[in-house]
């Protein structure tokens, strides 16, 4: 929520100037790898996060049924 706020601060021209900013430390050919490297570490997260949902979805399908047998 926070970022949404400082995003929402910032005009145009102070993204641009972040931009170029991002470019001149990096350098343009390190950006696709930082943003290769970022989608990477979005999808694992998302994988996990969705396997951790696919587990507690399985476990309380098998409480539920410990519950019906007694």
């Amino acid at each position: 929520m926070n970022l949404l706020i400082i995003l929402g601060a910032l005009g145009p021209t102070e993204i641009i100037l972040i931009v170029v900013v991002v470019i001149l430390i990096f350098g343009g050919r390190k950006i696709p790898e930082l943003m290769r490297g970022i989608g990477q570490g979005i999808k694992e997260f998302k994988n996990a996060a969705n396997e951790a949902k696919k587990d507690d979805n399985t476990k309380k399908n098998e409480l539920k049924q410990d519950e019906e047998n007694k």
